[in-house]
């Protein structure tokens, strides 16, 4: 995608634009810009254009103090999928992880979302958990990255590489 551009959001201008992705994505859990800027204080967040129109987004949550585990979300808008643009935003999110010293990679996905499940599942993360958040009516699955980068499998003796 030649006119593919991707950044941080740097203002409420691009911030709104990381919002409307997010909130088109997940219409369950609507933010407000006040939320987007408290997230963008503690988590890693990307906007991705195709021109100046925004198609997709990442959240990147570092890991907590003592633990190695970073969540990885990537949102596409539903007219500009099934061209490498989730996998393309997916990468980034992973590689950004690791430089934050993930070890281990999950993500989160609303249970409605059979597109954001299959890639998940494609992607080689596993279904840990389903919640519902006070007030939901729809659950949450929690996911965990199963298997190395490579596309070996990890067995209960193999050490975590990759992750």
């Amino acid at each position: 995608m030649a006119d593919l551009r991707i950044q941080q959001p740097d203002g409420d201008v691009t911030l709104a634009d990381w919002r409307f992705v997010h909130n088109a994505v997940v219409p369950a859990h609507r933010l407000s810009l006040a939320e987007a800027r408290e997230r963008a204080k503690r988590d890693h967040l990307e906007v991705a254009y195709l021109g100046d129109a925004p198609v997709g987004c990442t959240t990147v949550r570092p890991p907590a103090a003592g633990t190695a585990t970073a969540t990885v979300i990537a949102r596409v808008l539903p007219a500009h999928r099934r061209r490498g643009l989730g996998g393309e935003l997916y990468a980034r999110g992973l590689r950004r992880a690791r430089e934050l010293g993930a070890e281990v990679i999950e993500t989160v996905v609303l249970s409605s979302s059979g597109n954001g499940l299959r890639f998940a599942c494609r992607n080689g993360f596993q279904e840990v958990e389903r919640y519902l958040l006070d007030g939901d009516t729809v659950p949450w699955v929690d996911l965990r990255l199963a298997r190395p980068a490579t596309g070996r499998r990890e067995g209960p003796g193999r050490p975590r590489r990759g992750v």
